[in-house]
């Protein structure tokens, strides 16, 4: 592999993408249960720019955010085909809609996730502070802009340069609720406490929202994270924080 991007776990199977190859890996669980079995390389089809996140729907499919800036997601089937595209950039740059899509799409972003007891699909931008929720059994659409707005970035030789903060990280579609990491933290910060020597990766916030986008709870974390697992039934949240030699955490609910 030669660069993992996210990695997904339906109950049976472990698939994972790797973005510089465009190719989803379907692994499994040896009889032993103590290693994982490649059984399976799904090529990506070709008018699929640069697959970043991806998350596995119930009927074989899959969801992938579309860079091309014409649409917001991309719906490929079980051979890596793309079937069709769907939604639009939610923005109010209009001179980026118009003249710099592909830009408008980078600076847009988004970590993604999708439970199939509900339907829920969600998506996050990396940049500034969007939570978009589609619900595909019911087909409605929501977007919640938080008060750091829409991502902000400049156009670079046709390449989205980002301007304002580090948005979210990371995002869980629970059966209850929404849980995202959020940073928060403008890029001129972040530059100076590098310079500093201070410099701590990711965000110290999880927020959780309601399936239908309404803020519920604001956890302030004693670490810097990026990554998200919630168990809700166990009443439990594992964090990765990429600033430790063992960076995964584990938070009670009712502690955080």
């Amino acid at each position: 592999m030669l660069s993992a991007e996210n990695i997904r776990w339906n109950g049976a199977f472990w698939w994972t993408l790797d973005a510089n190859k465009s190719e989803l890996t379907r692994f499994e669980f040896a009889l032993s249960g103590d290693s994982l079995l490649r059984q399976e390389a799904v090529n990506l089809d070709k008018d699929i720019l640069r697959a970043l996140d991806f998350v596995m729907c119930e009927d074989s499919t899959f969801i992938i955010p579309d860079y091309s800036g014409d649409n917001r997601f991309c719906r490929v089937d079980r051979n890596g085909k793309l079937m069709h595209k769907f939604g639009t950039i939610p923005s109010a740059n209009e001179d980026a809609l118009l003249n710099a899509c592909p830009a408008l799409a980078q600076a847009w972003r988004s970590f993604i996730d999708y439970n199939p007891q509900n339907g829920v699909f969600a998506a996050v931008t990396q940049l500034g502070e969007v939570l978009e929720i589609y619900n595909l059994k019911d087909s409605t659409h929501v977007v919640r802009i938080g008060p750091h707005g829409e991502p902000e970035f400049q156009v670079s030789e046709g390449y989205g340069i980002p301007t304002g903060i580090m948005g979210f990280s990371d995002v869980q579609v629970t059966e209850n609720a929404i849980y995202a990491v959020f940073h928060g933290r403008s890029f001129q910060e972040i530059a100076r406490n590098a310079q500093k020597g201070t410099k701590l990766d990711g965000g110290q916030y999880i927020y959780v929202f309601s399936l239908n986008g309404e803020p519920l709870k604001k956890y302030v974390l004693d670490h810097y994270v990026y990554g998200i697992s919630v168990d809700e039934q166990r009443g439990v949240i594992y964090v990765t924080d990429v600033n430790r030699d063992e960076p995964i955490l584990e938070y009670s609910i009712k502690d955080v």
